[in-house]
């Protein structure tokens, strides 16, 4: 999939409307993740990002690579086998419901058509094994990441509920973030526009949609931010987006990426499986790897690894 704003430009855009057009879709982008289990209209996600349907169609294609529609019908289904992998044999009727399919028997076709089978035949675990391999040769210095027993914590992770605040973020999308050091360079880049603006004293983060054992390393989305007060100012090939209060598990680490996906992994499989959550507390990958950190060109963090949970009241976030 090409994508101009990682390539170096398309010919059917106009550049000086390049970061302008990122932001935009990126807006669009934001509103159908959110949205996924309510119907999504080509004409309502394009006035999202102030587009006429027509231009809307043909500008979202060019950048992220697939139309509108394929682009919902795919995250449905990826966000579909997060929950059939993570909760407790889940009704194909509440699947469905939650993913943005009329029915089960339209996700049921769906589904086949993607896969090759029913979800009732699918083998969840044998399809994340073959992703988890993915992932890990593409990691730099083919980190290897095997999941952990139940009662197994090597590392000694603990974890802390927090109640985060809202807050408004300022960050730059990467896609493709496995690829080379697109994510150093991302944060690069943000930290500068911050400095230039005293905005890079708040605090950071790092935000994966995608779950990597689900969704192919290619169309994963990586967004790099940082907190910014309602008076900044946010534009050109920055973004902005706002979270609603949201309470989270925590786990504080300091090391290179190995420690952070083996944090991640524990939170996320392994205590649950000790008992420290329910399948269903644990949120799907809105921001499900979403962490404060601070990366350097060894990749190596310092801050926590974070998910976000279902609280009483529902899924926050």
């Amino acid at each position: 999939m090409t994508r101009w704003y990682d390539e170096g430009g398309r010919n059917d855009l106009p550049n000086l409307a390049n970061l302008d057009y990122v932001d935009r879709v990126n807006r669009a982008i934001d509103h159908v993740t959110r949205n996924l289990a309510h119907p999504l209209k080509l004409e309502e996600v394009a006035k999202v990002a102030c587009f006429s349907t027509y231009h809307f169609h043909r500008i979202f294609r060019a950048v992220v690579g697939e139309t509108l529609h394929d682009f919902v019908k795919r995250l449905r289904l990826e966000r579909a086998l997060y929950l059939l992998s993570h909760r407790d044999r889940p009704a194909l009727s509440e699947v469905a419901l939650a993913c943005g399919f009329s029915s089960s028997s339209d996700f049921s076709h769906s589904f086949r058509n993607r896969f090759g089978v029913s979800p009732c035949a699918f083998d969840v675990e044998r399809f994340r094994r073959a992703r988890r391999d993915q992932m890990a040769d593409a990691l730099p210095g083919g980190h290897r990441l095997a999941h952990l027993p139940a009662g197994s914590n090597p590392d000694g992770f603990t974890v802390q509920l927090r109640d985060l605040p809202a807050r408004r973020v300022a960050y730059l999308r990467v896609f493709r973030p496995y690829e080379g050091d697109r994510v150093p360079q991302a944060t690069a880049r943000l930290l500068a526009w911050a400095r230039e603006r005293d905005l890079a004293g708040g605090q950071w983060l790092g935000y994966q949609w995608e779950d990597p054992e689900i969704v192919p390393l290619e169309l994963c989305r990586y967004d790099v931010g940082g907190e910014v007060p309602d008076t900044a100012t946010v534009g050109g090939e920055v973004s902005e987006t706002r979270f609603p209060p949201m309470k989270v598990a925590e786990i504080e680490i300091a090391g290179p990426i190995d420690l952070e996906l083996r944090a991640l992994d524990w939170l996320y499989t392994t205590s649950v499986d000790d008992g420290y959550f329910h399948r269903t507390d644990l949120q799907h990958p809105r921001a499900s790897y979403s962490k404060r950190f601070q990366f350097d060109r060894r990749l190596r963090m310092a801050g926590s690894a974070t998910a976000p949970i279902v609280d009483e009241g529902g899924v926050e976030g």
